[in-house]
């Protein structure tokens, strides 16, 4: 009776090996899952991402506002009627900053 409790022992356990530690196991599903999870969290930042280029290009495509924005911000162009100043520190103030850090 003893030899027959040790081997149904014996079976169960490497009925579950598999279940546990085998392909498809549970620890497997569990990485997988994790996996998954960080995956739709990255797609879903990408997708805004994409919305958001998305309806640039589109006011690109259709507003000369965007267009007019940035040939200022990034050219620096103005319009024909337009003045542009420009005002920049002297060095003196560049200096008296640098010496109070």
């Amino acid at each position: 009776m003893k030899k027959l409790a040790v081997t149904l022992i014996v079976l169960i356990i490497l009925a579950q090996y598999p279940l546990w530690y085998g392909k498809g196991s549970w620890l497997n599903v569990y990485e997988i899952d994790q996996q998954l999870a960080s995956q739709r969290q990255t797609n879903q930042k990408l997708q805004n991402r994409n919305t958001v280029l998305e309806a640039e290009v589109n006011n690109l495509k259709r507003g000369l506002d965007a267009i007019e924005e940035l040939a200022r911000n990034e050219l620096g162009m103005i319009q024909a009627d337009e003045v542009f100043f420009q005002i920049m520190e002297s060095n003196e103030e560049n200096n008296s900053q640098i010496e109070r850090q």
